[in-house]
């Protein structure tokens, strides 16, 4: 590893398993401050304990007052915050939109926009010119596909707000977001209640150009891009990290 991140201070949120666990272990090898951020607070104590400088947070996004609390924690710990890896996200279980409790459809808006939008609110302003959010939507949200509509949709809004805020913060902030395709995450037992079967994981590879799904590691490097100063002039950028599906 190369070292670009070295002492840089980074908060990752939903960072104790997936996704986020990958971009947590990715920037701590290249010398960054990592906050893992999760609501499984065992999960990330135990991830964190693992990492080098690497502390940990138990948050529940959807409480503003715990973003507000994880602030205050992280700049009496390290003075400011450099990257923000806006990741904390969950899908729906599997149904068309029509039959999806309205419940559900509200908790995908609650979790996965206005999680984005606290953190901004209350980490922005400890963040010094310079620093990088990378929020994480989904490939979904410009390529949907039925039985995962609100979840899509609400990746939508991600990727809108991402696109605003970024107007809104240039040129001391940037703000760009990464579309994942399909991996294999907790996501799959979340949408399905299983792992994703055999048959299924084989219809979703063959409409991915590069015959496979993606992996945590696959995503994490592209936040590691995004987040990097080498792509210092790159803001509002919405970058699909789908091996191709999009172009399908």
């Amino acid at each position: 590893m190369s070292g670009r991140f070295q002492g840089t201070r980074t908060v990752i949120t939903g960072a104790a398993g997936g996704l986020g666990a990958a971009m947590a272990e990715a920037f701590a090898a290249e010398g960054a401050r990592v906050m893992v951020a999760d609501i499984d607070g065992a999960a990330a104590d135990e991830l964190a304990a693992r990492l080098p400088g690497a502390r940990s947070f138990a948050i529940d996004v959807l409480r503003e007052d715990e973003h507000v609390e994880l602030a205050r924690v992280v700049t009496e710990a390290w003075g400011g915050i450099d990257v923000v890896c806006a990741n904390a996200g969950l899908p729906h279980r599997a149904a068309n939109l029509i039959d999806l409790p309205t419940e559900d459809f509200e908790r995908m808006f609650d979790v996965n926009v206005r999680s984005v939008y606290f953190a901004a609110k209350h980490f922005v302003p400890h963040m010094p010119p310079g620093s990088s959010i990378v929020a994480t939507s989904s490939i979904g949200a410009v390529r949907p596909r039925p039985g995962l509509t609100a979840y899509n949709a609400s990746k939508g809004a991600v990727l809108t707000l991402v696109r605003g805020l970024a107007g809104e913060l240039a040129p001391d902030i940037r703000v760009n977001a990464v579309l994942p395709v399909s991996a294999p995450t907790g996501f799959d037992r979340t949408a399905l209640g299983r792992d994703l079967p055999e048959n299924l994981e084989a219809a979703v590879i063959r409409g991915i150009p590069m015959g496979r799904r993606a992996t945590p590691g696959d995503v994490a490097n592209a936040v590691l891009f995004l987040a990097d100063p080498a792509s210092g002039f790159l803001t509002g950028v919405c970058l699909d990290v789908d091996g191709g599906r999009s172009i399908q």
